[in-house]
């Protein structure tokens, strides 16, 4: 179900618009200073394109573009001119709005982070990439989490940014919270298109949850992002997807947050999220509620290693023209100290 885009809005249900954004460039201030308007203009399209809808999505590296650039003249704070001017969009056009930013941070990398903002221009969700796309990436390691609030009519809501997909650790962290939706931002290009695909119905079909997913579009003239918008409904099946390649169109439907709430309490078969703490449960009353999984115990003990970690040979961004750090996670720049 998707209401015709969302065209025909149920009394259940939640309007997601999906941004596939031009790829811009962005080097100097005044370029981001065009950028951030940008982005303000297309929220406006959004809530022109489509009275009914209650959040639009714009991409990782929409404010930002491909570059990397960690030149602080570029890197943004939560109280600065672009994330008020995302919140002014917000408020003026009586939307939600999820939006992305390099944050800068003093005592190390930029981190890359995404905002929701709700339609009376607060900051609901503030979410910094754990899992950066390493080596090509240079920001910091998110240190926060994944948060799940209550979004657009009460929905549960969570944000992860591209490669953070990839990991089917990521989207189960989510549910586990309780999302009901989980927001997928990207600037991934062509080659990763397939994966792109087929995490997203993963993630989705994996944990009764709806995905809503959506990448940069177009050239800088360097690069090729896919655009790709994709809503997933939480059987895995595909909602609405945007296949064009459009730069600046926005993939709509409607989602029906309810509808997950009775699938996780109403599935048998295939209830996985609520079946991996209760394995077995026709056999043993309850299930089985061990962690069978030696990563997961190793993970916690801070002792992940791999049967072949030795000899992985790509271990830091070298390969991509970055120096190789020295600073360990949670140490601080000394600059930062004094």
């Amino acid at each position: 179900m998707n209401g015709l885009g969302g065209l025909n809005k149920s009394e259940n249900g939640v309007v997601i618009g999906l941004v596939q954004l031009k790829l811009p460039v962005v080097d100097t201030p005044e370029q981001l200073a065009a950028q951030k308007d940008r982005i303000v203009e297309m929220v406006g399209k959004a809530r022109r394109n489509m009275a009914t809808m209650d959040l639009v999505v714009f991409p990782e590296y929409s404010l930002h573009g491909l570059s990397m650039n960690t030149d602080p003249a570029l890197m943004v704070s939560m109280d600065g001119p672009e994330v008020a001017a995302f919140k002014a969009a917000c408020v003026e056009h009586k939307i939600w709005g999820c939006f992305s930013i390099m944050e800068k941070n003093p005592g190390g990398n930029p981190y890359n982070t995404g905002i929701v903002i709700d339609d009376e221009g607060e900051v609901k969700l503030y979410y910094r990439k754990l899992h950066p796309w390493v080596p090509v990436e240079p920001w910091e390691p998110g240190d926060m989490g994944i948060p799940v609030i209550d979004g657009p009519k009460g929905a549960k809501l969570a944000l992860i940014i591209c490669h953070d997909g990839m990991f089917p650790e990521m989207a189960r962290e989510c549910a586990y919270k309780g999302a009901e939706i989980m927001l997928r931002t990207a600037g991934y290009t062509a080659p990763i298109r397939e994966s792109w695909r087929f995490t997203n119905q993963a993630n989705s079909f994996q944990n009764l949850m709806v995905t809503a997913n959506v990448c940069m579009c177009g050239s800088d003239g360097t690069f090729d992002s896919m655009g790709e918008g994709m809503i997933v409904n939480f059987d895995g099946s595909v909602i609405a997807h945007g296949t064009t390649g459009r730069a600046d169109e926005i993939i709509t439907a409607e989602v029906r947050p309810d509808l997950v709430r009775e699938a996780r309490l109403g599935w048998g078969v295939e209830n996985n999220i609520y079946q991996l703490g209760h394995r077995g449960y026709v056999a043993v009353k309850g299930g089985a509620r061990d962690c069978p999984y030696t990563f997961m115990r190793d993970m916690v003990a801070e002792q992940y290693r791999l049967p072949w970690e030795d000899a992985v040979k790509v271990t830091d961004g070298t390969p991509c023209g970055f120096e190789a750090p020295t600073r360990l996670y949670g140490e601080t720049l000394p600059e930062a100290a004094e």
